[in-house]
């Protein structure tokens, strides 16, 4: 947790973060000038998880080829510049073409891809085996934090300022991001893979290697649920709960988002001040999370009190939080480093599939029926979830790598 590295990746990835924060937030605000429709902005999203989910699927031919700091750093140095040449097309045209937009943040999604994965894979090999549920709740507090702050701070710069200055702003995060990563020192050494001819057997490497082992088959069974379940969070779903079911204005969107970040950075906390609590039992912090987390959506989902809902929120925060630190820590203390990145990539691709197709489900029902019964669907498939793990908890055990 001293090492310089572990700080330069830190350190660097907050400011990528809230960066990514920041550039979302002034693109949002310069599109809603343009064209004032509810669709452009709800394509930000869309587009963004598009490019994340087609950089996932080809992200092996890259990791089989460069170590993972190279490409933490290729692709911060892109996104630097790609941000740069949006910045020149918004200062210099006052009526910039939308399609031209949206191609920005799908090319940002697509280096953003790779970046996300490689970062979470070099963690394990930048602290001690011992320390990586200490050093996943510190990430995981600082990423939340960085969430949390990030999108209250962005709004009043971008209503102070203009959207495009705050993408000028954004410009200056990633620079500071790039000069942190350069600075990271990875010993791990790095043997790159020699192609044959047979790149679709590269592409599908990620889906072997979590196929082959019941560990990993389990744990992302187990995300494929959670994927689509979770998204009765997304901000289309939420809002109509907020207005029809508590009856309340759009602010309470908000205050329900900050209960959740809450929630993740106090759940954080707890697992930094329990580490070998929650080290020696993650079989058991999954089992009993899981089911938790699906109680506590199934109730979010059902109440009708105000001042509950950001109460379910901030536990749901919590569970979440300490689950996911417990499967990150199942992943890192077992896959070998050439597997590690892989998975992530896989993983990160296959949630934003997921997000972008059950969205639009779930999005379905709500408007053609009650809001409730997204919450009540997800809190079931949590519960499958939860119940597959319990029956499979066998699978559910660290045999560590070196």
């Amino acid at each position: 947790m001293k090492s310089q590295s572990f700080r330069f990746l830190w350190m660097g990835q907050s400011m990528a973060n809230l960066g990514d924060v920041f550039y979302i937030v002034g693109l949002i605000s310069v599109l809603y000038a343009l064209t004032e429709s509810p669709f452009m902005l709800a394509l930000v999203p869309f587009v963004n998880m598009f490019g994340r989910f087609i950089s996932g699927m080809i992200s092996p031919l890259l990791l089989n080829r460069y170590p993972l700091k190279r490409l933490l750093v290729y692709s911060q140095v892109c996104k630097t510049i790609l941000l740069g040449a949006l910045s020149l097309t918004l200062v210099l045209n006052t009526t910039p073409n939308v399609l031209i937009i949206l191609s920005f943040v799908l090319f940002i999604a697509f280096l953003d891809g790779w970046a996300a994965p490689a970062s979470r894979a070099m963690l394990p090999r930048l602290v001690p085996q011992e320390q990586l549920v200490q050093a996943n709740s510190f990430f995981s507090i600082i990423y939340e934090s960085v969430n949390l702050g990030g999108w209250a701070f962005g709004g009043l710069l971008v209503a102070f300022l203009s959207g495009q200055t705050v993408i000028l702003f954004t410009l200056g995060l990633y620079l500071i991001a790039t000069l942190m990563m350069v600075g990271i020192v990875d010993s791990t050494p790095f043997h790159r893979h020699k192609s044959e001819g047979r790149r679709n057997g590269e592409l599908t490497e990620g889906w072997r290697i979590i196929w082959k082992s019941p560990l990993f088959r389990s744990l992302h069974i187990g995300i494929v649920f959670e994927a689509i379940a979770n998204v009765v969070w997304i901000a289309s779903i939420l809002y109509v709960f907020v207005t029809e079911i508590l009856g309340e204005t759009e602010a309470w969107w908000g205050y329900i988002n900050t209960s959740f970040f809450i929630g993740m950075i106090i759940g954080g906390v707890i697992c930094s001040r329990f580490t070998a609590v929650i080290e020696n039992n993650l079989k058991y912090v999954l089992i009993i999370f899981s089911f938790g987390i699906s109680i506590v959506t199934l109730l979010f989902g059902l109440t009708t009190i105000s001042w509950l809902s950001l109460v379910l929120m901030s536990i749901n925060g919590i569970l979440q939080q300490l689950k996911g630190i417990a499967v990150n820590t199942f992943l890192q203390k077992t896959a070998t480093v050439e597997e590690l990145p892989k998975i992530y990539a896989l993983q990160s691709a296959l949630i934003a599939l997921l997000f972008a197709v059950s969205s639009l489900g779930f999005g379905a029902i709500a408007e053609l029926w009650d809001v409730r019964i997204t919450f009540i669907l997800s809190g079931i498939l949590l519960s499958v979830a939860a119940i597959y793990t319990v029956i499979y908890r066998r699978h559910f055990s660290v045999n560590e790598t070196a």
